[in-house]
């Protein structure tokens, strides 16, 4: 008896809470970017011929197979295949994936920031499953920028520049001395 009046107590709160956890409204609110609508940024990524490369779901037409599919893109964990998936990080690489990236496949479109925000605001509904706000970013250095770091000058002595290791040889000189 006094079992089951615990595990009432305990089951309500728990279905109480389950409920309040799966509220309709707040499910059908998609991960927001400030800055960024994603019906916008669904509209760019067809103007900008993104499904040429990348099959991409809500898009009419994007069914390329060069790029990375971007289907539930808002569970991806990496962005480029290094960078971790972030607001931030997604909007950098689609102003400029060169500067982040020179080895990338992916062309540098002239995308302005504003527009990357409607992108990735769009991109991060795709499998997205819980609702964030993410704040604007400061502005982001791109390419042609003064972004670079100061190395330290390259090594000039023979010690730092010649390998640390050598061949055995046998000492050829020894043998022909002992022949002769």
């Amino acid at each position: 008896m006094i079992r089951h009046i615990l595990l009432r107590i305990a089951i309500i709160p728990a279905v109480a809470g389950l409920t309040a956890c799966s509220d309709p409204q707040e499910k059908s609110v998609a991960s927001q970017i400030a800055g960024g609508e994603p019906e916008r940024g669904r509209a760019l990524i067809q103007s900008y011929g993104c499904g040429t490369c990348h099959a991409i779901s809500g898009v009419r037409g994007a069914r390329g197979r060069v790029g990375p599919e971007l289907k539930d893109y808002a569970q991806q964990h990496l962005l480029a295949g290094f960078l971790p998936n972030t607001p931030q990080n997604l909007i950098a690489w689609l102003v400029d994936p060169v500067a982040l990236k020179p080895s990338t496949g992916m062309p540098s479109q002239s995308v302005t920031e504003a527009e990357a925000r409607h992108i990735a605001s769009y991109l991060y509904t795709l499998g997205d499953s819980g609702a964030r706000v993410f704040p604007p970013e400061p502005p982001l250095p791109l390419r042609g920028e003064e972004t670079t770091v100061d190395l330290p000058e390259p090594a000039l002595t023979p010690s730092e520049t010649e390998p640390r290791t050598r061949r055995i040889v046998p000492n050829q000189t020894a043998e022909t001395d002992a022949k002769g």
